[in-house]
């Protein structure tokens, strides 16, 4: 008996080395359940609770799937109830949340952002968050300086690529499109380090990630996903990575 190691896989880049800034990749999300309930049966123990206030959390684990950093992986938390709210008391964390998992959905389906036809539409409504796990998308990703020099810089999603952007086409075949560096600068220190739920990703347009979310504030009384305006559960067809 021998062992043929010509076909193994090059090794992974060393641990804690972070994805170069302005990368651009085709990545697929993995929920990493938390034990808190979200607001939907499908989601019961799916979210995760902050330990510095009441916002709950979609802990999400990034994995590049092609090109010169597959297999390299990111972590990031996108609040989904709690934390901060803006004046009408709705939670600011899930209004920027909602925005980058809308981007996500037309990003992996290919729809254009912009069509807002009763089909289309459709697609963008999920019976629960749990139906994210395993969404494969475009985005380009940044590398986030830390406040506090106790702490590593850390990898977060600087955009998802959209399909009517140059690059979408490319990135979803595997090719390799050259980086496109964010350059962000250090985040204001805060009075005490920040926890990770505090981090958010940009939303998918134009709006900016929100600032850090304060303690005590009530879960906002926005619908649950899958659910229309009145409240009631909106039957739509499943997106279509889920028949895959």
């Amino acid at each position: 008996m021998s062992y043929d190691l010509n076909d193994a896989q090059p090794q992974m880049a060393p641990i804690g080395e972070l994805i170069p800034d302005g990368t651009f990749a085709k990545l697929r999300l993995t929920i990493r359940p938390g034990g808190v309930d979200g607001g939907t049966q499908m989601d019961a123990g799916l979210l995760k609770a902050s330990q510095s206030s009441d916002a709950k959390m979609l802990d999400c684990e990034f994995t590049i799937l092609e090109g010169p950093h597959a297999r390299r992986k990111f972590w990031q938390s996108f609040t989904v109830a709690g934390g901060k709210v803006d004046e009408k008391g709705q939670s600011i964390g899930w209004k920027i949340s909602k925005s980058t998992f809308r981007a996500i959905i037309d990003s992996a389906l290919g729809l254009d952002p912009r069509d807002e036809t009763p089909a289309t539409k459709a697609k963008r409504v999920l019976p629960g968050l749990r139906q994210l796990d395993g969404i494969v998308f475009a985005a380009r990703i940044m590398v986030e300086p830390a406040s506090n020099p106790k702490y590593r810089d850390q990898n977060r999603i600087a955009n998802v690529v959209l399909p009517d952007e140059p690059h979408y086409a490319a990135i979803m075949r595997g090719e390799t499109v050259p980086p496109e560096p964010v350059n962000a600068p250090p985040r204001k220190a805060a009075t005490a380090p920040a926890p990770g739920w505090q981090a958010q990703a940009p939303a998918w347009g134009t709006q900016q990630a929100t600032a850090p979310q304060a303690q005590g504030a009530q879960p906002a009384p926005a619908g649950n996903p899958g659910q229309g305006t009145s409240g009631a559960p909106t039957q739509t067809a499943m997106p279509a990575w889920l028949n895959g």
